[in-house]
């Protein structure tokens, strides 16, 4: 999705990873896995407390800021897509759902904070934070690891820990002496929230130190509701709430009732709470906060089922051994320190999501809005597919495949709840958000299936992928069916929605083609030759073509805005055949015009005007005219492998790994887009990449690496071996597998399953001879 240029490349300190070599030392690899989670510049990712792939992702949020100014779009909330910015000198709580590297953003639900002295409800601004519940705070009194939080909170001298399960966040305050300590329950506040996004709060008040209540929303999700169970270690004192909704003309005889004070029910739009304590100094007070997608029965499950005890640090312990399990899984050996922060960083990205959606009882609710179980598989949600099928699933497929089956099957569960039906576009919480363009499901499933990893009913996958595909009234599809292409002037993305299009069709073909289906197999193969239809050789680009069959005449290459494309521009989206590159190559030219081309992709000066009209990418994402901080040139790199000149990728994706990858607040060159950069970063650290997900096939380039071991689920290990490998020799002299001389810049995803190693023999000068 969108991407600004100055995000956080969460820095992951774990040890000095250039000494796994021997068993000992990887059984005591979990007392030296020590992640050190930093922070954000711009949207970026959330530096809080969360397991893998958990329904809970814990974070501080650092301002309150509305999607929209005077009837209109804020720009300034687009920084706020995590809820957490890196230079902000606030916290104004800490809520439960976040997203990790989006570009558009929702959830950030029941916001908890911590005060001392007179209880006020508001939070304040950043210039008075003294006028409301938020805090100063210091980076230097910031802490943020593998599953856990700390800060201290300046201006009421309190120290705020945080921890999480999968579905239950666990907060510890250690207060200063007081008759005034509160904490504060904030069931409006939100990301990207505005004055109508709050559909409906609820609480029920059920003891002293137990509140059950809901939270229904209509954001970027528009029919959204959680339930949540908050138990606290002490009982409080007293509490309070006020209702913030709008005046309507019925209020009904509630009236008789002060609900502001110790009553223990109230249900509104827009409700804030607050819990009063007596404390001595230095004393704990903890929470546990459960969510449900379904009851707050199944809350209070969850809660019960996942932390029992009130031990915080046992909690820690076992979700940063979670974390631990889950590094574990590629050991690297690199020849700087950072890189391996870098590595061990895109890491715990690519596994914070897609995120768990369902209860410890592994009911979820679905898309119909009725309550389902999930049998034989876990189901997820949180599918930014636009971005994730490129690298994160194909990555998935080797590193995490039972996962990943679970996902696909979550897929085809969204599918059959859908009452359009469709496969999901960009879901979330049982809702689809329709965000971006293709239906890119239908390559994730093809992907799984192709590589074996997909134990549901493969007939059924398949007619779910058709039928999305050929659903006429979504995005142009049906003048893409009649006409070959979708018209630009009946579609603002019409270029991109094509091409996009007919690699999504060459993914069902070959779904189709592995499952023996010849009658779909021959239908969507022809289809997937309609990029065709929109290049145009007089200019040697994609271009919009209008429904009388011409090209448009008004038309920059350079352009992002109104040009028919989503994210990019004609000269990236151009080089976007990942599933027939020696043909789109052979279109525009072949080797003698088609080298240069790309060569200059990388080399040219791009004009300050083409950032006029962006706010999701800057100069820092972008090498010459290669937007790397978006995701459709993201294959680009790898389009050498496929001319007389593969060396050039191990040239350019080293040159991309060493300018768009680095530690710090702000090192990456874009948003993450739940795990998409990372993913990429990882691959291409590796020496493979998936340049058309739905083939077994990974591109060969350059790895940064020394030595990697890949633990495999079969059991099995592949081991990559780059020697000689430095900053300068980036060029592969010799590729050999289980070593034997292999005379091809490719591997295929059976050669890495089947476990064994590869050798890269590194240098400084190109090996001309060897190519596909």
């Amino acid at each position: 999705m969108h991407k600004f240029s100055k995000c956080l490349f969460i820095t992951v300190i774990i040890g000095h990873l250039t000494c796994l070599v021997n068993a000992q030392e990887k059984t005591e690899l979990y007392k030296y896995v020590k992640p050190i989670i930093g922070t954000q510049k711009m949207g970026h990712t959330f530096p809080g407390a969360t397991v893998p792939f958990g329904m809970v992702q814990l974070s501080p949020d650092t301002d309150t800021l509305s999607y929209e100014e005077n009837g209109k779009y804020n720009k300034d909330v687009y920084k706020y897509c995590a809820g957490y910015q890196y230079d902000d000198p606030t916290i104004v709580g800490f809520s439960h759902t976040h997203y990790s590297g989006t570009g558009h953003s929702d959830l950030g639900d029941f916001l908890v904070m911590p005060t001392v002295g007179k209880v006020q409800l508001n939070p304040g601004t950043a210039n008075h934070p003294e006028n409301g519940y938020r805090s100063k705070y210091s980076h230097a009194n910031e802490v943020s690891e593998a599953n856990y939080y700390k800060v201290k909170l300046d201006d009421d001298n309190i120290l705020a820990e945080l921890t999480t399960s999968t579905r239950v966040g666990f907060h510890q305050y250690t207060f200063p002496k007081s008759k005034e300590s509160n904490i504060i329950l904030d069931l409006m506040h939100g990301i990207y929230n505005y004055d109508n996004k709050n559909v409906w709060t609820y609480y029920r008040v059920v003891n002293d130190s137990l509140v059950i209540g809901s939270r229904q929303t209509s954001g970027w999700a528009k029919n959204r509701t959680v339930y949540f169970a908050m138990s606290f270690s002490k009982p409080f004192k007293s509490y309070g709430a006020k209702d913030y909704s709008p005046k309507e003309v019925y209020k009904g005889f509630w009236a008789k009732f002060d609900q502001t004070k110790n009553f223990p029910e109230m249900a509104a739009k827009k409700i804030k709470m607050y819990f009063n304590f007596d404390t001595e100094e230095g004393e704990k007070v903890k929470i546990k906060f459960a969510i449900s997608p379904v009851s707050t029965d199944n809350a209070l499950q969850n809660m019960q089922t996942e932390i029992p005890v009130w031990d915080f640090n046992l909690v820690k312990k076992q979700g940063q051994q979670a974390w631990n399990n889950e590094l574990q899984k590629i050991e690297v050996k690199t020849a700087k320190p950072e890189d391996a922060i870098n590595f061990y960083t895109a890491m715990y990205h690519a596994f914070l999501s897609p995120t768990v959606y369902m209860d410890a009882n592994k009911e979820y609710k679905g898309l119909d809005q009725r309550i389902h179980k999930a049998t034989g598989f876990t189901n997820y949600t949180t599918f930014s597919l636009w971005d994730t099928y490129r690298t994160l699933h194909p990555f998935f497929n080797i590193i995490q495949p039972k996962r990943n089956d679970d996902m696909v099957k979550s897929m085809l569960a969204h599918f059959d709840q859908s009452a359009l039906p469709m496969l999901p576009i960009w879901s979330n919480s049982a809702n689809d958000t329709w965000c971006m363009s293709g239906y890119h499901s239908v390559s994730v499933i093809a992907d799984a299936i192709i590589k074996g990893n997909f134990t549901g009913d493969v007939n059924k996958a398949l007619a779910a992928c058709v039928t999305t595909a050929n659903q006429r009234y979504f995005e142009g599809i049906g003048d893409y069916i009649d006409k070959g292409y979708v018209p630009s002037d009946k579609n603002r993305t019409a270029v991109s929605n094509t091409i996009e299009y007919a690699y999504d069709d060459w993914c069902i073909a070959q779904l189709a083609k592995k499952i023996g289906n010849t009658e779909v197999y021959n239908t969507f193969i022809k289809r997937s030759e309609n990029w065709r239809n929109v290049y145009d050789a007089s200019i040697g680009f994609m271009r919009p073509r209008l429904s009388d069959g011409t090209f448009r005449k008004d038309f920059d290459v350079l352009e992002t805005e109104g040009q028919g494309f989503i994210e990019g521009n004609a000269w990236n989206y151009s080089l976007y055949v990942p599933q027939n590159p020696k043909e789109l190559i052979k279109i525009m030219g072949g080797d003698k015009k088609f080298i240069p081309h790309l060569d200059s992709l990388f080399t040219m000066d791009l004009p300050d005007e083409f950032f006029a009209h962006t706010e999701d990418i800057t100069r820092e994402g972008i090498i010459g005219n290669y937007v790397h901080g978006n995701e459709p040139a993201h294959h680009v790199a790898y389009l050498y492998n496929y001319t007389s000149q593969p060396w050039k990728t191990q040239k350019t994706v080293r040159m991309i790994l060493e300018k768009q990858y680095h530690n710090g607040p702000d090192g990456l060159g874009g948003n993450d887009d739940c795990g998409q950069m990372s993913a990429w970063y990882m691959m291409s650290s590796l020496g493979i990449y998936p340049t058309a997900p739905g083939s077994d096939r990974y591109d060969l380039g350059s790895p940064s690496i020394l030595n990697a071991t890949l633990n495999l689920e079969n059991g099995k290990q592949f081991t990559i071996d780059a020697k000689n490998q430095s900053a300068k020799n980036v060029y592969v002299k010799q590729v050999l597998l289980n070593g034997k001389a292999l005379n091809r810049y490719y591997i295929t995803h059976q050669e890495i399953t089947d476990g064994g190693k590869l050798t890269f023999l590194m240098a400084a000068t190109p090996n001309k001879k060897v190519h596909n």
